[in-house]
């Protein structure tokens, strides 16, 4: 059962209230459970809140579960007007870059709640985050400037283009932490975005990151639908392939 908690205010006073979304797989282990942290919990589960559909998270990590520890999926909702905002690293145009302020209510409040809530693990390289477009520029960013808080990035056709570029810029001089594992895909149907995907994982792996896969869709275009059917592989790289425990 997919359970959903709050409203929960993340910036007190200005951004919205919002809820966040919680799957524990029914093979999951009792305690210290691997955590897949997911921006737009909107669009992670069901079809309903999703304006565009859903990505059925819970049903791909239960496929997961028959062979590895799977984690214990986490949507966080966007605040809808707030969204673009809020998943920005960076101001550009007449957005102002909240993300970071997000990570720090993620780290010091929500993750130790969710940790008591649900047994969750508290060791930084089995918490993976993940996202979508701007969700995947968001996850990106999350893993490389916190590694104290995620191990890894799942990030599906991330939105490059914001602050032309800045994401480039921004990882060519900041210290990486090398240990990350990062999933980054695209579509063929999204030229522009497959060719920044390309480039962002070409920059990484020249940083020093060996934990690395690009993975190019030939079918896929900028869509939940594509996305849905990438969530289950991009999970694989990161929680494994066999029931041992996930690297």
């Amino acid at each position: 059962m997919i359970q959903v908690t709050g409203p929960y205010e993340v910036v007190p006073g200005q951004a919205p209230k919002r809820h966040v979304r919680v799957y524990v797989p029914r093979r999951a282990q009792r305690t210290d459970r691997p955590i897949l942290f997911l921006f737009d919990g909107q669009n992670v589960f069901d079809d309903a809140p999703s304006f565009a559909g859903g990505w059925h998270a819970h049903i791909a990590v239960e496929r997961l579960a028959r062979k590895v520890p799977a984690p214990v999926v986490i949507g966080l909702d966007h605040g809808n007007e707030q969204r673009i905002s809020e998943l920005s690293p960076f101001d550009f145009g007449a957005v102002r870059g909240e993300l970071d302020r997000q990570l720090a209510w993620i780290a010091d409040w929500l993750l130790p709640k969710l940790r008591a809530d649900h047994a969750l693990t508290s060791t930084p390289n089995r918490v993976i985050v993940g996202g979508s477009s701007m969700g995947g520029l968001a996850s990106l960013y999350a893993a490389l400037s916190r590694p104290d808080i995620f191990g890894g990035a799942l990030s599906m056709s991330p939105s490059l283009w914001v602050g032309r570029g800045a994401m480039f810029r921004w990882a060519e001089k900041r210290g990486i932490p090398t240990g990350s594992r990062i999933y980054i895909d695209g579509g063929a149907r999204e030229p522009r975005m497959i060719e920044a995907a390309g480039k962002m994982a070409d920059l990484l792996g020249r940083r020093g990151i060996k934990q690395l896969c690009f993975r190019s869709d030939p079918k896929g275009d900028h869509s939940e639908r594509s996305w849905r059917r990438r969530l289950l592989p991009a999970m694989r790289f990161h929680f494994g392939t066999s029931r041992s425990p996930a690297r």
